[in-house]
């Protein structure tokens, strides 16, 4: 994940960090990026079942009673051993997570064992007393997903009138006191509404706005022709970064971040390289101290049946289950590559220094 705010306007710093310490434990939610320790957020996808049929979805869900997945007591004792872990953050996700039934008493079972808790979601069931009920829980952060604007992000979720019911989620969210956000993953097919859906982010005073690059992952194996070229790839990022700037210059209180393509924190530093030399010797520690890749280090999985892996987007590559042996016990003991890679301090300035 690469903070563009955070890089661009000076609202973390090396020294902010320092004061910190890089824990874990003590860096507030939007800094966890730059940890040192190896203790994971953890995605934990607690359901298949979805009320929309994505094109992207890497979990390849459906709208149908999925069978085996973690109950509710199994699902508890996976949290008390987090908690005994100090993970973070566990992010709620699916499916569509509002689709379980016990996902508020699930959150609210995280946050009173000191867990931050967030939810991701497509947003087509936050209702008012939806979004009052993620309130009460406890969740610290709300990501729904929109894909474009209304015909292209319907024709993504395989339903007419998603875009509206996700608009009408997000709306809600945020009256309840949710601090909310927006995913949006870029392809080739609509690359070319990210402009109206930053006004959008403007015009409803949304606070967070991430980008994910597509992942060849689930369905989005079949979409892999879709995914943008390195060209456009650099004028996506030259978008954010005048947008980012432009917030920044009028006041708008957005956070802009990128998601899976750390190159996008180099082509960052190449423009301070050519605008602000003097803030390059910064932002070449600040991308050192967050690295490369998260996965099966400073990010975990747990898919639905209790399988680990690496990331949500290693779903084929299984680690161990919890049913069988605690989430610690595979995350900290096991001798697999796939977990707690050593990353040297200037691995993603090497690997991309030729871009």
């Amino acid at each position: 994940m690469i903070g563009c705010t955070k890089l661009l306007c000076g609202t973390a710093t090396v020294s902010d960090l320092v004061k910190y310490g890089r824990n874990s434990r003590t860096l507030p939610p939007n800094m966890l990026q730059f940890s040192s320790d190896a203790t994971p957020i953890v995605v934990w996808n607690i359901t298949n079942r979805c009320n929309l049929t994505c094109q992207h979805c890497y979990i390849e869900a459906e709208d149908r009673v999925y069978n085996g997945e973690l109950t509710t007591q199994e699902a508890k004792a996976f949290i008390d051993n987090l908690a005994r872990m100090h993970v973070p953050v566990l992010l709620f996700s699916g499916g569509e997570p509002l689709m379980r039934p016990d996902v508020f008493e699930l959150g609210a079972y995280a946050c009173a064992k000191g867990i931050r808790p967030v939810l991701s979601t497509n947003g087509t069931l936050i209702t008012p007393g939806m979004a009052q009920q993620i309130k009460a829980t406890g969740f610290q952060y709300v990501g729904v997903s929109l894909d474009g604007t209304e015909k292209v992000h319907d024709r993504f979720r395989g339903q007419k009138g998603s875009f509206q019911a996700a608009m009408e989620g997000i709306r809600n969210s945020m009256v309840a006191g949710n601090k909310t956000g927006i995913r949006f993953t870029v392809n080739k097919q609509n690359q070319h509404d990210l402009p109206a859906i930053l006004d959008i982010v403007e015009q409803e005073k949304i606070p967070r706005f991430c980008m994910y690059h597509l992942v060849y992952a689930g369905r989005g194996k079949n979409m892999a022709e879709l995914d943008t070229s390195p060209e456009e790839k650099r004028q996506i990022i030259e978008l954010l970064i005048d947008k980012t700037l432009d917030f920044n210059k009028r006041g708008v209180e957005v956070e802009i971040l990128t998601t899976d393509n750390h190159a996008d924190g180099i082509y960052i530093l190449q423009y301070f390289e050519r605008k602000q030399p003097e803030r390059v010797p910064e932002i070449e520690a600040l991308l050192t101290m967050h690295g490369g890749c998260s996965a099966g280090e400073k990010m975990a999985n747990v898919d639905p049946l209790g399988n680990v892996h690496a990331c949500q987007f290693w779903g084929h590559k299984t680690l161990g289950n919890v049913r069988e042996q605690l989430f610690s016990d595979i995350w900290q003991k096991t001798q697999d590559e796939f977990i707690g890679r050593s990353k040297s301090n200037d691995y993603i300035l090497e690997y991309y220094a030729g871009l």
